[in-house]
């Protein structure tokens, strides 16, 4: 924790927007493993993830995991939580099955407001289509979200 907050740690090699990271999977898990409450894996290939290394995380730590991707599905969910997985991200829909672990990333504002208040939520500032800054900011997303 840092001043009070959570810290979810992410293990990232790579991005779809020509982002590569010059350290190693194992490299990066070390130092989301040493200075994270929450270590985040991605599961999705585009951001350098699989479904292996969340079941590889697994192995390495005891501190809770998010698996991080778009899960446009249920089973993707499932096959998270299988591997080890403690939280789901869960982008631009919201699920009918262990809404209790799933966070939810709305792609836009209009998408926020039909949230109901019992879900989780999570604001990314970057559109996940371009990697580019969103218009709407964070300051905009707590304005209709509470909680």
């Amino acid at each position: 924790m840092i001043n009070g907050k959570t810290v979810i740690a992410e293990v990232k090699t790579q991005s779809p927007f020509l982002f590569s990271s010059p350290k190693s999977w194992n490299e990066l898990f070390d130092i989301a493993n040493n200075f994270g409450d929450i270590i985040s894996i991605h599961t999705d290939s585009c951001w350098g993830g699989s479904f292996n290394l969340l079941k590889k995380a697994r192995k390495l730590t005891k501190k809770p995991i998010l698996a991080k991707g778009l899960h446009k599905n249920n089973s993707e969910i499932e096959k998270s939580i299988e591997l080890g997985a403690d939280l789901v991200l869960v982008v631009g829909r919201l699920p009918h099955i262990h809404k209790e672990k799933c966070l939810i990333e709305p792609l836009n504002l209009k998408e926020l407001k039909r949230i109901p208040e019992d879900f989780k939520v999570v604001w990314n500032s970057r559109d996940l289509s371009n990697g580019k800054m969103k218009k709407e900011t964070f300051k905009d997303a707590r304005k209709i979200w509470k909680g």
